[in-house]
């Protein structure tokens, strides 16, 4: 009796988890870049009633399975999931959205970060930076990398599906300030949440260089940049609705085991009566 209780203890922890979860995800469902999670469950021990046998040696008596009664349910996983979000048109030529692999690189000191959040500006030295005042990253022609992209005075810029910050000096003269720079992931789930957009490289995230340096865009597997858009979350209201109310109805359950399981408890008290 007291293991069903427990049971739908660790049931209740689970489904509070995942309304955790879900409510998260609703919150940001107009967050520019944002990654929905999901919570993923697994069994708990089993305990063994009576062990499984194997059938006798003389063929009298076939094999027998094991019993065994589950103890619960525990939170197996917290993904994030890194679908493409919709693609939201702003004709801002500093906002950039990425089609298909890859994450911005910012860094602020010596702590580097990656976002799928294109919103950039230019601060009072012209250098791109993110809403944070964190510096975008870049690329040189032949690939090195860039501490900062600086935009020099200009009659006019835009921005290529490669990356390239291109620019009109004012004496009417191209020019190119550098390449956006790309990071690739081989497990981009892995990657930790800090906060304000912005991810940290893990020991799981699989970051994948090209020479030792980040990545240009349209190139290989990496996404081109869109100028003039934006990543929205890829957040699903109806999904996510859907999902609030099987949690609540999974906590609800899970309430009335405990609930049934008290009112068997009286009855065995109410025999000494």
């Amino acid at each position: 009796m007291l293991r069903s209780m427990y049971s739908g203890i660790s049931g209740m922890r689970g489904f509070q988890t995942k309304l955790d979860v879900v409510g998260n995800n609703i919150a940001n469902v107009n967050t520019t870049g944002f990654k929905k999670g999901r919570v993923t469950f697994q069994d708990m021990m089993s305990q063994t009633t009576q062990g499984a046998q194997a059938a006798t040696a003389d063929g009298s008596r076939g094999g027998v399975n094991p019993m065994q009664v589950g103890l619960g349910s525990q939170i197996g996983s917290i993904d994030n999931i890194h679908t493409q979000g919709f693609r939201q048109t702003t004709d801002n030529p500093l906002d950039f959205a990425i089609e298909g692999n890859g994450m911005f690189v910012v860094k602020q000191g010596d702590n580097t970060y990656y976002t799928r959040a294109g919103n950039f500006y230019l601060d009072d030295d012209d250098n791109l930076v993110n809403a944070d005042g964190y510096y975008l990253q870049g690329l040189t022609e032949n690939g090195e990398e860039m501490e900062r992209i600086q935009l020099p005075e200009h009659q006019s810029f835009s921005i290529s599906d490669d990356g390239a910050v291109n620019y009109v000096d004012l004496n009417g003269e191209p020019q190119v300030a550098g390449f956006i720079a790309l990071a690739n992931f081989s497990n981009p789930s892995g990657l930790e949440k800090t906060g304000n957009n912005l991810y940290l490289n893990s020991n799981n995230a699989g970051l994948i260089l090209e020479d030792g340096n980040y990545n240009f865009a349209a190139t290989g597997e990496m996404g081109q940049i869109v100028s003039g858009a934006l990543e929205m979350s890829n957040v699903d209201l109806a999904e996510e609705f859907t999902e609030m109310i099987v949690s609540q109805r999974g906590f609800q359950a899970n309430t009335r085991i405990i609930t049934t399981s008290d009112e068997i408890l009286q009855e065995l008290v109410n025999l000494k009566r």
